[in-house]
């Protein structure tokens, strides 16, 4: 019976260590996969304050809290249709993940566009009050959010595909959860930093009064370095898609060109890794501004090309 106990203890610290080995495979792959998911991940954080601009401050967490819980339903959807797809269609993912990185390179260079051209088109004020603007804002909200949530689940699978289904499953829905929780917190922080500075700005100390103004004064630049940040890192990300899916599909010399030019920078001593990461990640981002432009370029002239065949029949 003792004997028979200790190989069952024993069984149990086999299995224990497996499955603490198992949960640090999960984590280290779902940390492999946020990161590269990090360009739709800052373009989130960068987007959703937008939706609570203007709103009465009591009602900014909740509203934020009520995204966020739509955004954990995107997630759910589309790691089960995700999975689906890899596990019996695995060949689709790739295309899938190149039409994404092509609308990531076609935002990232629509915000270039607006920054260039001065035509920077702001979000509107929150004229109406109640319960049903409200509710529309948020069903606003969340369909964006399905657009970004898709982007980085299929990234993050794509990270991932030679792992078995359940450990596919456990990776993704770690990623989901990590980085809605990591989005909306940030943003929950962000929203709120202004009723924080004019808080310490009230207080009797001079000192704490010059921080909270400060506090205040900075949010509108924290909130485009946030945006600017985004911009580039969706073009980066983008590029680095549409290169590495280019390759798999048999046109490598995109690619190729971008090994060749970071060989050297990967060669210098010392510092070689994160040279070579820098010309990966610059080349990647010249690649997919250029093509994010053609995007753009079409999508432009798109409408006018309409209006003058319209005029032209009259």
């Amino acid at each position: 019976m003792a004997g028979g106990l200790a190989a069952l203890l024993d069984d149990v610290a086999v299995l224990a260590r497996m499955a603490a080995a198992s949960t640090d495979d999960i984590a280290a792959a779902a940390g492999r996969a946020s990161v590269k998911a990090a360009g739709v991940v800052v373009d989130d954080t960068a987007v959703t304050p937008q939706y609570v601009r203007d709103v009465d401050p009591s009602r900014e967490l909740p509203i934020i809290r009520r995204i966020a819980t739509g955004s954990l339903g995107n997630k759910a959807v589309i790691i089960v249709l995700a999975l689906l797809l890899s596990q019996f269609v695995p060949w689709i993912l790739t295309p899938i993940l190149m039409l994404g990185g092509l609308y990531l390179c076609y935002e990232g260079a629509e915000k270039v566009w607006e920054r260039v051209s001065g035509h920077h088109e702001k979000a509107a004020p929150v004229v109406e009050k109640g319960p049903e603007a409200e509710a529309r804002m948020v069903r606003g909200a969340v369909t964006t959010d399905f657009i970004l949530s898709a982007e980085i689940m299929v990234i993050a699978l794509n990270e991932v595909t030679d792992e078995p289904f359940w450990t596919r499953a456990a990776i993704l829905v770690v990623v989901g959860l990590f980085i809605t929780a990591l989005v909306y917190g940030v943003v929950s922080v962000i929203v709120k930093m202004d009723d924080v500075g004019l808080h310490l700005a009230g207080r009797d100390s001079p000192t704490t009064r010059r921080f909270g103004l400060g506090l205040v004064k900075a949010m509108p630049g924290v909130l485009e370095v946030i945006s600017f940040v985004g911009m580039l890192a969706m073009l980066w990300v983008g590029g680095h898609i549409l290169l590495v899916g280019l390759d798999e599909l048999g046109v490598t010399a995109p690619y190729h060109l971008v090994h060749v030019l970071e060989e050297p920078a990967a060669a210098v001593a010392g510092i070689g890794a994160v040279l070579g990461w820098l010309v990966n990640t610059a080349c990647s981002l010249v690649f997919g501004l250029v093509v994010g432009a053609v995007v753009v370029a079409v999508a432009h002239l798109m409408p006018r090309r309409g209006r003058t065949s319209g005029e032209s029949r009259h």
